[in-house]
């Protein structure tokens, strides 16, 4: 079998066990149920942190010039990359190529937001209302803040990687700028299980493609159909 690619690694300064950790305490904070707005603002600190901690190997991947001499002389025709922590959609800026996002989603929204992609406000939950699209008015009022907040809340969580952009790019940088310019979007969820909304055209939903294989379904006995029908009858 020909082998297609090949595999480079670069330095990092981050252990195994500290990305770990970062995991672990990101986890068990989001899954930990606690009342509005506390809730809100726990997620944003330990979010900031694990950011933090697992985006310091985008910043060992630009100290690295070897790696940044590797990638520029190889000619690579686009970049394929998740950009929930910004690394590959900077680095395409960076090498000027065409990016395809492959991703679940972003905080605040992005992934919509971004390509300017409409996200009604009344029967479209953000993230951290934990409403459904069936919304009372004051639920309603409360979603509304909620977006409010949002760039806020990503500028605050995304501090890094603006900081990282604005000095690899020498220009200023937004995160809408880091993600509206890619050329497709492959959404790793099923469109029929969302809230209905209006999407972009580059936008390809893939739902499922992470799913473990599934198992055969255990053989029924004939005797259990007839019991079943006659159940019916």
């Amino acid at each position: 079998m020909t082998q297609n690619y090949k595999v480079v690694t670069h330095p990092v300064t981050q252990t195994l066990e500290e990305l770990d950790n970062a995991f672990r305490e990101f986890v068990t904070v989001l899954l930990t149920d606690k009342p509005f707005p506390l809730n809100a603002i726990q997620a944003y600190q330990v979010s900031v942190e694990f950011f933090s901690t697992f985006f310091g190997q985008c910043k060992d991947l630009f100290h690295s010039q070897e790696t940044l001499r590797f990638l520029n002389q190889s000619g690579f025709d686009a970049i394929l990359t998740d950009p929930f922590f910004m690394c590959g959609a900077i680095l395409a800026h960076h090498l000027s190529l065409p990016v395809v996002f492959f991703m679940r989603g972003l905080p605040c929204n992005l992934h919509f937001s971004a390509p300017q992609s409409p996200s009604p406000l009344s029967y479209i939950p953000r993230t951290f209302s934990f409403n459904s699209d069936h919304m009372t008015f004051f639920q309603r009022v409360e979603n509304a803040l909620i977006s409010l907040l949002e760039l806020d809340y990503c500028n605050g969580l995304y501090g890094e990687a603006l900081k990282l952009s604005s000095e690899v790019l020498q220009r200023d940088v937004s995160l809408t700028d880091l993600l509206n310019s890619a050329a497709v979007s492959i959404m790793r969820f099923d469109f029929v299980f969302e809230y209905p909304r209006p999407v972009m055209p580059n936008m390809v939903f893939i739902g499922g493609v992470n799913c473990a294989k599934e198992k055969p379904l255990p053989k029924v006995q004939n005797s259990g159909f007839f019991y079943i029908e006659k159940a019916k009858i």
